[in-house]
Formats: C-alpha cells, structure tokens, sequence
C-alpha cells in the first residue's frame, strides 16, 4: 500500500505544482487556464497516447499464427492476473525491451520487440509479460500518462511563462503574479521538480509491477533473470526512444552516464534484482519463523516492498 500512497501524493504534486506556476503566471485567471491545459493533455492522453506510441515504434499486431509461443505466454498470464486477453504487438526493435498501454484492462496492449523474443527463454519472458500485465491492472498505464502529461504541462506553462517575460508579458504582483525575476525563476525550477516527481512516480509502479508480477508468474526467479540480461544488452544496446516515453518500458530505452542514471525514470537494476531475489538486508522478522521457505513467494516480496 505504500506506494499506492506515494503515488497519489506524487500526482497531487504534481497538480499542485501546476496550480502554483498558473497562479505566479497569471494569478487566479492563469491558475484557471493551467487547470484547464492539464485537463485537455490528460483527456487527449487518455483516448489517443496508446495509438500513438505503438505508430511511433512501428509496432504491428501479433496473431497467434504469427507468434504462438508468445501469444499463448500473454493468454496463460492473463488468465492468473484474472485480466482480459490484451492485444499483442512486436515492435521490429533489435535492442530487447516490452512496455504495455491501453487506457483500462479491456484496451489494453502488451508490445515487445523482436530483440526481447531473441534473448529470453520461456521463463524469463513470463517474467517480463507478467510484469507488464501487472502495469495493466493497476492500471500504471493511466497513471505513467496522467504524470506524464502534467509533468508536460508544467513544461508548456513554464516555457510560456520565460517568454512572457522576456517580452514583458504576464500579470504583475498587485494581480497575484510575479515579476520578471520571478517569471524566470519559476520557469526554471518548475520543469526540474516536475521531471523529479514524474520519475519518482515511475520508479514506485515499477517496483510495484515486479513484486505483482512475480506473484502472476508464479515465482521471482524469470523476472529477475530476465533484469539481468535486459541491464545487459541495453547498454551495449539501446533503443532509439523518444525520452517522453521511457517510463514506460520495463527498462530504460535510453543510454547514458552516471548523469542520465540519476534523472533516470526506472530504479537501479540492481535493487529490483536483489528485492525479487530477496538478498536484500532483511527488514525485521528473523531468519527463523519455521516453515519460511513454504511461505508463498509473492507474499514474502510484499513484505520486503511495504518498508
């Protein structure tokens, strides 16, 4: 449950974050028209960020025909995760790589790329569908979106607010907004902190969507070994991703030094290893409670994820 919390307050930010830039922009009229501008990027969003990421990637539908193996891994899955059967696409990608979209469960989409189906044996591509179906149904999809696109509007109004300066533009303080030093400023900073809190609520539904996963595959161990090959491969390489759509891959499309890696909008691979893997330092309960090694998997994950 915790980061369920954390990402409702990440999002509440967000819109905060918004409000605030709106209102320094052009007091309560500009609050208005961001409110507004946020509102129209998350109803577009919604109804079209699915078509448009798969045209993006040249993703094509599979048929069972045309990919057997696959397409009965997503129906297998599907039917333990208690979800539709999603649509499922390839994307003719050599680096290996997955992501899902759709606006709700009975929209939804499962695209890999032809790099992925290279590189995983059956178990690890278990891991990694279970993975993504379990963004479906927590419903991550919409929720990556909605902070995507108010992390964007925050990026428009600032963008506005910098030229509004620069030309003598926006309210002055008797109205409720700022001055020119001002408008700079907040047109600076405002796109850092959306881009923080925009990873910061990918980072939690990822770890999320591993723990879930596991429990639809029924054990850690495909997922976790199909995070190493993926860290693996996408080094030496990478995707050529649009930035705006990383968070949604199960790993990070992009390269990059230590630089991009802090910014970057997936949690080291290396912790979501040891936390499926449980190698992290356990939390609190000791090494014997009898009857550990019984205890389901996915159980024992949740645990180690609530701290």
């Amino acid at each position: 449950m915790a980061n369920q919390f954390k990402t409702a307050f990440l999002l509440t930010v967000l819109t905060l974050l918004i409000v605030a830039i709106g209102g320094m922009f052009g007091g309560k009229s500009g609050m208005i028209i961001a409110l507004l501008l946020a509102g129209g990027m998350n109803f577009f969003s919604y109804w079209f960020s699915d078509k448009i990421v798969l045209k993006m990637y040249r993703a094509q539908e599979a048929t069972p025909d045309q990919a057997p193996d696959l397409y009965r891994i997503v129906e297998e899955l599907a039917r333990n995760a208690n979800l539709p059967m999603p649509k499922v696409y390839i994307m003719p990608e050599d680096s290996p790589n997955a992501f899902a979209t759709g606006r709700n469960p009975e929209h939804a989409v499962v695209a890999v790329t032809e790099g992925l189906l290279n590189i995983m044996d059956r178990e690890e591509l278990k891991g990694v569908i279970a993975h993504e179906l379990s963004h479906v149904k927590d419903r991550d999809i919409l929720i990556g979106s909605i902070a995507a696109t108010l992390a964007g509007a925050i990026m428009v109004l600032a963008s506005m607010a910098r030229w509004s300066a620069i030309f003598g533009g926006g309210s002055s303080d008797d109205e409720g907004g700022l001055g020119f030093i001002g408008l700079i400023v907040m047109s600076i900073i405002a796109p850092i902190a959306a881009m923080i809190v925009q990873m910061a609520v990918s980072r939690s539904r990822e770890y999320l969507a591993d723990s879930e996963g596991a429990k639809v595959a029924g054990h850690p161990e495909g997922l976790a070994r199909a995070l190493e090959k993926l860290g693996a491969y996408s080094e030496r390489r990478p995707m050529n991703a649009n930035p705006s759509t990383a968070h949604m891959f199960i790993v990070n499309p992009l390269s990059g030094g230590s630089l991009m890696k802090l910014f970057s909008t997936h949690p080291p691979l290396e912790e979501r290893i040891a936390r499926l893997r449980g190698t992290r330092p356990p939390a609190s309960s000791g090494p014997a409670s009898g009857g550990g090694r019984q205890r389901s998997e996915g159980e024992a994950m949740w645990d180690r994820l609530r701290e």
